[in-house]
């Protein structure tokens, strides 16, 4: 698969970050309260695919519910450009909008179930799964 590098950041430019994805790739519009009120569209990488540029100093963290995610915002404008999400605390959460190329026509925008988080994260585990 060919990786492309994406950079992004918050609205100010205080949080930078450069990102690897394939042009094609799958991106989730979830429906739980949080992403909805930001408009979050989730692209889900590696950690080794995912570079800070910026001090992580100038970040905010936010957790909720769980616990787990771990919610990155600009502590000067507020964007939450990236986060570590519950679903996958080993990889990175990149905002798609908040990169500098907006590549979503290239990509596959897919419905998430996050209003049903349980439901919809075990439904995904076993249409991964091979028989």
């Amino acid at each position: 698969m060919l990786l492309n590098q994406f950079k992004g950041g918050c609205h100010c430019g205080a949080i930078r970050f450069v990102v690897s994805a394939a042009v094609d790739a799958q991106i989730e519009d979830c429906n739980c309260s949080i992403c909805t009120k930001s408009g979050f569209l989730h692209l889900i990488v590696p950690n080794a695919q995912f570079e800070l540029q910026t001090d992580k100093e100038l970040l905010s963290t936010y957790t909720f519910n769980t616990g787990v995610a771990q919610h990155y915002f600009c502590k000067t404008c507020g964007i939450k450009p990236f986060y570590i999400p519950r679903s996958n605390p080993d990889g990175i959460d990149v905002n798609v909008r908040c990169l500098d190329e907006y590549p979503v026509s290239t990509m596959q925008v897919v419905p998430f179930d996050g209003q049903n988080w349980e439901q919809h994260a075990h439904t995904l585990s076993h249409k991964t799964k091979k028989p």
